[in-house]
């Protein structure tokens, strides 16, 4: 009985000792941060971090003091010093001029916004979190577009807001579409705040930012990736709608924009198209702007529909089942798909006759 006893005793306290030893000898891993006032570039770059299993379980470390910083695993955002090998990732020092350009060294990643910590770590770790976030996406092209699409829609605008990039030198450098820096520093303790802990709130920013994030790498895999496959087949397709190779047909609405002018920067489009169709209830017909984000069409539809409504727009345009076109000329509708190509190919014809003129 006590043979019995002592040797479960000592198996529970081999087990204990081994176990202790083994919690003992893991990795504490640490992600270094400057402590203070916070901004969403570290807030974004130590959530990207996370989602990676080697830093998953890490701690962060919110401090100004380098020997604290020196026992850190990586460190972003301060510290005086990028460099890749030692995983330190600062921005702040006045000789550091990178941009994903010059980080990347792709002819796709033709961006000249300088860095900020975010940029850094979305640049060196962005594939493989985007990896972790969607492991449904397999092909390496897919999550390299992923990781274009958003860096443009996202990690841009904290890379220029952090750096004070002016936004606009003739056409704008960048958009702001999340206005994420500025509730991420709504977050900052105010000067009479009474009880918020600085690091408790800069884990909210974290979370914050991480929302955002997600959003945009799922909106990215799940909705623009899938677009932008149409949208390509669409411009590869532009001859069999039309001859002149003007008109784009677009088998489904999808969001086309921003696809349609990242693939004509990319891949010379010559003749440019003019309209795009596509069935959205009725079938409509679009003039396609001259740069994304501009009110200006390459080719208005005609003067003389604008504002003008079915049988009215019909007996006017000559052409069946007409819905409506907008007073500004920039959109029209037809109940029909061969009525909207009717349209598009009328308002290419009358557009050409005036430029000739």
């Amino acid at each position: 009985m006590f043979r019995s006893y002592s040797t479960q005793l000592f198996s529970k306290f081999f087990s204990l000792t081994v176990t202790s030893r083994w919690v003992s000898k893991m990795p504490n891993i640490k992600i270094g941060t400057h402590s203070g006032c916070f901004h969403c570039d570290e807030a974004l770059a130590c959530f990207m971090l996370k989602q990676l299993p080697a830093y998953s379980d890490a701690s962060i470390v919110r401090s100004r003091e380098k020997e604290i910083l020196d026992g850190c695993d990586i460190v972003v955002d301060v510290g005086g010093e990028y460099d890749p090998n030692k995983h330190r990732y600062d921005h702040h020092m006045r000789e550091f001029t990178d941009t994903v350009q010059s980080v990347m060294k792709r002819d796709d990643c033709n961006w000249d916004i300088k860095l900020s910590s975010a940029g850094l770590i979305y640049c060196h770790f962005g594939h493989q979190v985007i990896r972790q976030m969607v492991p449904e996406i397999l092909d390496d092209d897919d999550i390299h577009n992923i990781f274009k699409h958003v860096y443009n829609s996202l990690i841009k605008e904290v890379d220029a807001i952090d750096n004070g990039v002016p936004m606009f030198d003739g056409e704008p450098k960048y958009y702001i579409t999340t206005n994420l820096g500025a509730r991420v520093s709504r977050l900052n303790p105010s000067w009479n705040s009474v009880g918020l802990e600085p690091d408790v709130q800069f884990s909210k920013a974290m979370e914050l930012c991480g929302e955002e994030f997600k959003y945009h790498v799922n909106y990215a895999a799940s909705v623009w990736l899938p677009a932008r496959a149409i949208v390509k087949q669409t411009v590869e397709n532009r001859f069999q709608v039309d001859p002149s190779g003007e008109i784009l047909e677009l088998p489904k609405a999808v969001p086309w924009k921003d696809i349609y002018f990242e693939l004509e920067k990319t891949s010379p489009i010559d003749p440019l198209p003019k309209y795009v169709i596509f069935q959205d209830n009725s079938w409509r017909v679009q003039a396609i702007p001259v740069g994304l984000g501009s009110f200006i069409c390459r080719l208005f539809l005609p003067e003389a529909w604008a504002g003008l409504r079915d049988d009215e727009l019909s007996k006017v345009s000559g052409i069946e089942d007409c819905v409506f076109v907008h007073s500004v000329r920039f959109i029209g509708a037809n109940k029909t798909r061969a009525g909207a190509l009717a349209m598009a190919r009328k308002a290419l014809q009358i557009g050409k006759c005036q430029s000739s003129e």
